[in-house]
């Protein structure tokens, strides 16, 4: 049977979503079929929000329609048979998944006597136990971006009480509770206040209340203030409005009032203001402002306009027709949703989900087991919990591009690895934050004006002094970002670099090779793509670097992959491929595979390495068993080596897109320090992949 949990609250705007995507996260560690349940929706008519959020991050099959139970009106008009139907949703849809994430309704007055009561007899219904939600913040009305005054610690336990009492009213199990939203200086007393309502020994844990979340995005502000976009770049709107700053004042005393992140209300006759704030937003030495919002009936002269196509700024102006109170009464009173469209809220509430509830013992109380299975997602989980672990520091040279600067904030959210980026810092970091990134724990250093660069360059010119390489010479090579980085690494400034989404594979591996050089015993550098099925890992090897290795060669490739799948939990057993199984065929390639399987057996008798093998021989247990009889790898094989990088890049791409599998790497290989190359398409995802990667390789390293 699937284990299931059920959100529910005592009351509303408690952010039972960010709590559900933690939860949704955790479970997805050890549950290979993890689904999402809405008993109550609002309207058949139109798709629930917060299902459409969590749907999308699941890992069953279970289309958007299995997971709904009732709407609201259909449980006002017959709430018993709305309940026989939504036990019926649930069981149809817990029979195809090994966990079941259930999200209770958000207090719209569904149910008599109270909502919490109807959902806590759904939960009992169900036979699932409460995670009860609980709110850090009261629901009064707040004039300041949503927030609400913080409770006492006695406040919200009084609030946990009342609400364990509905529960245990309606026969609901309660597995731990939450406080969502708490005050960050109280979070040991608000656990151990609430605990005494509760069982003992059921876990308590209070997440701090974070400004990010409820923040609104500037196109949120945009709809709050009727306005609309005059001015600006329109990929900038998913920007989180932080504050709001009322520029009232002269020019010269708004400036030094201006926040990181706000909106800047300016009356629309303030031309000066509107000019100084824009020129402000672009120098390195002032914050970046999420917006400016013009307010009132003026109209801007032509030569203003001219001015502003001369700054040629990025920020958004928006206009709107009410005055300045009124304006910013709405920014104010604004709400941030967290959605698909804002992954710094995504990244925020999991972190802190991460950082303040413990998953393990959670998980343990569902007594979630997996078996024998690993899914993408799984082997997702356990990399970043291990590159977390590893707490390496990692270098991305390619900080001019918005991929890396969006993985940084993302890697940093989630405390991946410690980072340094390479680029302009004061660019770096207006860019940064145009992009309502958070990335102010990077570091950030210019090669070119880097005090290191004589340190480096040094160091450069005595490893390639027998290239006849001079000072001045490693003096202009390490204004280079690829050099520079590797240099780092190799000077134990860092621990590991990713590189190449805006250069070639050659860009990346070469300074690895002139700096860091192979691993003693490794005589060549190569690759393996972690290839990520429905239900297991396979590790293919060598898809991205030799286009045709030597036996030789081909020997140190397997054993070096062997290695890698071992290090990242995959049991080595190792498949050398050819187009002829055992002793059948013969001929210059085959024989080249063969000579190189005798040769990796001899260096790592303790490894299981087969070959030559066919594809179909290494993979399916019953082909294995009848072209290769007794065989430990045959049919059972996790690492593939392919014998020239024709057939291992198209093989690896043909599983990709035929058999739906999540290519991991390029991982580099044989490197003395880890140092990973990424594709020039590479998207966000892959890079926080391969630096995941990178951290891990680093962890060991410094383990040996």
């Amino acid at each position: 049977m699937a284990a299931s949990i059920y959100l529910t609250s005592a009351e509303g705007r408690t952010g039972k979503s960010a709590v559900a995507l933690g939860v949704l996260d955790a479970l997805r560690a050890d549950a290979p079929r993890v689904a999402v349940f809405r008993p109550l929706i609002r309207s058949a008519g139109e798709r629930d929000r917060v299902l459409d959020l969590l749907h999308s991050r699941t890992t069953s099959d279970a289309p958007y329609e299995a997971c709904v139970g009732v709407t609201y009106d259909e449980a006002h008009a017959d709430p018993e048979a709305a309940m026989t139907r939504i036990v019926a949703a649930y069981r149809r849809l817990r029979d195809r998944c090994d966990a079941v994430v259930v999200v209770g309704s958000d207090f719209s007055d569904v149910a008599a006597p109270t909502e919490l009561s109807f959902n806590a007899r759904i939960a009992a219904n169900l036979d699932t136990p409460v995670l009860l939600v609980l709110g850090g913040r009261s629901n009064e009305e707040a004039e300041h971006l949503g927030q609400q005054p913080a409770r006492t610690p006695s406040e919200i336990a009084q609030l946990a009480e009342l609400g364990i009492a509905e529960l245990r009213a309606e026969h609901a199990e309660v597995l731990a509770a939450l406080v969502n939203r708490a005050d960050p200086q109280h979070l040991a007393d608000i656990e151990q206040q609430v605990a005494v309502s509760l069982p003992t020994g059921t876990p308590v844990w209070a997440v701090p209340e974070e400004l990010l979340l409820v923040a609104p995005p500037v196109s949120g502000v945009i709809e709050a203030v009727e306005g609309e976009l005059v001015r600006g770049s329109a990929d900038l709107l998913a920007r989180e409005v932080r504050d709001v700053v009322i520029a009232g004042m002269s020019m010269e005393n708004v400036l030094p009032r201006l926040l990181e992140g706000a909106a800047v209300v300016i009356a629309a006759d303030r031309a000066e203001t509107l000019l100084a704030v824009t020129m402000a937003h672009e120098a390195p030495t002032f914050p970046t402002i999420a917006a400016v919002v013009l307010n009132g009936e003026f109209e801007l002269s032509r030569s203003v306009e001219q001015l502003l196509d001369g700054i040629d700024s990025t920020l958004p102006i928006v206009r709107t027709s009410f005055g300045t109170f009124d304006t910013a009464r709405r920014i104010s009173r604004a709400r941030g949703l967290l959605t698909e469209e804002s992954p710094a809220k995504f990244d925020t509430a999991l972190a802190l989900f991460d950082q303040h509830v413990d998953a393990a013992v959670l998980r343990e109380r569902l007594r979630l087991h997996r078996g024998g299975v690993r899914t993408p997602v799984m082997f997702a989980y356990e990399l970043f919990d291990r590159a977390a672990a590893a707490n390496a520091h990692i270098v991305l040279p390619e900080g001019d591009d918005d991929r890396i600067l969006r993985a940084a904030s993302t890697l940093l959210a989630r405390g991946t690895a410690r980072l340094t980026i390479l680029g302009d810092e004061a660019a770096v970091r207006k860019r940064g934050g145009e992009l309502g990134l958070s990335i102010d724990a990077a570091e950030v250093i210019d090669p070119a004006s880097s005090p290191l660069r004589e340190r480096f360059a040094d160091e450069y010119a005595r490893l390639r002094a027998h290239k006849g390489i001079s000072l001045e010479q490693a003096r202009d090579v390490m204004r280079d970002v690829s050099y520079f980085g590797t240099m780092m690494v190799h000077l134990e400034l860092a621990d590991g670099m990713v590189s190449g989404a805006a250069h070639t594979t050659a860009h990346t591996i070469r300074p690895s090779l002139e700096i860091i050089k192979t691993r003693p015993g490794v005589s060549v550098v190569s690759s393996v793509f972690f290839m990520a099925l429905a239900d297991r890992v396979l590790v293919y090897g060598d898809c991205a670097v030799n286009p045709d290795p030597t036996a030789a060669q081909l020997a140190d490739i397997a054993v070096s992959s062997a290695d890698t799948a071992a290090q990242f939990g995959v049991e080595p057993r190792v498949a050398m491929l050819s187009y002829s199984t055992g002793e059948s065929g013969s001929g210059a390639d085959v024989d080249k595979v063969r000579e190189a399987t005798a040769l990796a057996q001899a260096a790592r008798p303790d490894l299981l390495i087969e070959g030559p093998l066919q594809y179909d021989a290494a993979s399916d247990p019953a082909t294995g068993a009848a072209k290769l009889p007794g065989s430990a790898v045959a049919g059972h094989a996790t690492v593939f080596i392919f014998p020239d990088l024709n057939t291992g890049n198209n093989t690896y791409k043909a599983v990709q897109r035929s058999a739906g599998a999540v290519a991991v790497g390029p991982v580099l290989q044989g490197l003395a320090k880890p140092v990973n190359d990424l594709s020039r398409g590479a998207t966000v995802d892959d890079i926080l992949n391969t630096v995941a990667i990178t951290a891990v390789q680093a962890g060991m390293e410094q383990r040996a």
